[in-house]
């Protein structure tokens, strides 16, 4: 909590903080050079622009707090305070746009108070502040530089939170640029604005919000996260969709064993660029109510890829059919799907289909009078096979 300014006017004769300021002429440069010889992050920065900048803000710092504390009751000194406070939060924010820790910026104050407390104390002793003023003035100083630590913290903090939320919007427009296909040219500019390093491949992923927080992390925290907007237009909504990198240390059989129990619906590696192919996957897999590895639907994902069109070509093939009764039709109908499928050995489509070998013989001389050379025909056993599995 920021002290009352009120409190921190110690009514210092204008005489004395004068003489004071005097005597502290150089602390500025003192404190820059005490900071870069016990705090390694500001070694290099601060030997250029950086240092004379901070020598000038620590010169205002003081001059403002030697205002405050001396001032005559009734004057406002608010908004000179206003100014070296918003400085502080401007320097807070410029050391996280930096990629400095706050660790590294609260040191830094650490020793600047001392050393600023060194020679502010030593000017007061020679200007004559007597010893209980002196005590006031330490607790004073110490109060306002904590201030100034706080608004540089505030700053940091809120730097961090902006450049963090920038950062997310342009992952999140990444991810959705992704899953739309955009030129390759598009997707490395997108990347490189949002700073994210491309993987070899990635993986679409779609599983239940209900389990994104707990399985994020354990499948990778650096996965993209496609907008729930955006994946609502093609997937049911209560589904998040994640673009998992897959390389060396990160193979996919440790993501699927992660997912086992998710209810997840897992695309193929593709290469990073060419990811929408997976999501497209995804998509398709869940919509024919299929979870888990799509590498093990393929079969179901090509048959069901066009319903339409696979009644069609059902249609097509059991058109010879159409003039036999309804039962006549269902047991043809399941004894040619047999006999393609166990290519014609007529013992083994008699145990698929629970009947004696004689009546899988009766059944196809019916089926060979009604489709004649079609059953030997690549294309039609080819269709029918499609049509009836």
């Amino acid at each position: 909590m920021a002290p009352d300014r009120e409190a921190m006017a110690l009514r210092l004769p204008a005489n004395l903080a004068t003489q004071m300021r005097q005597g502290m002429s150089g602390v500025a440069e003192q404190v820059v050079t005490a900071v870069i010889g016990e705090v390694p992050s500001y070694r290099d920065p601060f030997q250029g622009q950086m240092g004379r900048t901070i020598e000038i803000a620590v010169s205002v710092a003081l001059d403002g707090f030697l205002d405050l504390a001396s001032r005559d009751e009734g004057i406002d000194v608010g908004e000179q305070i206003e100014t070296v406070m918003e400085a502080a939060y401007a320097l807070g924010r410029g050391e996280a746009r930096s990629g400095r820790t706050m660790d590294a910026l609260a040191q830094a104050y650490r020793v600047g108070a001392r050393v600023a407390w060194r020679e502010m104390s030593t000017a007061a002793v020679n200007s004559g502040l007597e010893a209980t003023m002196l005590a006031r003035l330490a607790e004073l100083v110490f109060a306002y530089i904590d201030e100034l630590s706080d608004a540089s913290v505030s700053g940091h903090a809120d730097e961090l939170a902006t450049s963090g939320r920038l950062r997310q919007r342009r992952l999140d427009r990444l991810a959705v640029r992704l899953v739309e296909g955009s030129p390759e040219a598009d997707l490395i500019a997108a990347a490189e604005r949002a700073d994210w390093d491309p993987s070899p491949q990635l993986t679409a992923v779609a599983l239940p919000e209900a389990k994104f927080r707990s399985l994020r992390s354990r499948v990778d925290p650096k996965a993209l996260h496609v907008p729930e907007e955006v994946a609502a237009l093609e997937l049911d909504s209560g589904l998040t969709v994640l673009l998992v990198p897959i390389g060396p240390g990160r193979p996919r059989k440790a993501m699927l064993r992660v997912l086992a129990e998710a209810e997840a619906v897992v695309g193929p590696p593709r290469p990073w660029a060419a990811v929408r192919g997976s999501y497209l996957r995804v998509v398709q897999a869940h919509r024919l109510g299929l979870t888990g590895d799509t590498d093990r639907h393929l079969a179901d994902l090509i048959t069901g890829a066009d319903q339409d069109a696979r009644a069609d070509l059902r249609a097509r093939v059991l058109a010879p059919l159409a003039d036999v009764s309804a039962a006549s039709r269902a047991k043809l109908t399941e004894t040619l799907r047999a006999w393609l499928l166990h290519q014609g050995r007529r013992d083994d489509v008699a145990a698929a289909l629970f009947v004696h070998p004689q009546t899988v013989r009766y059944r196809m001389g019916q089926l060979r009078d009604l489709y004649g050379d079609q059953l030997t025909d690549p294309d039609f056993v080819r269709d029918a096979v499609v049509a009836l599995s």
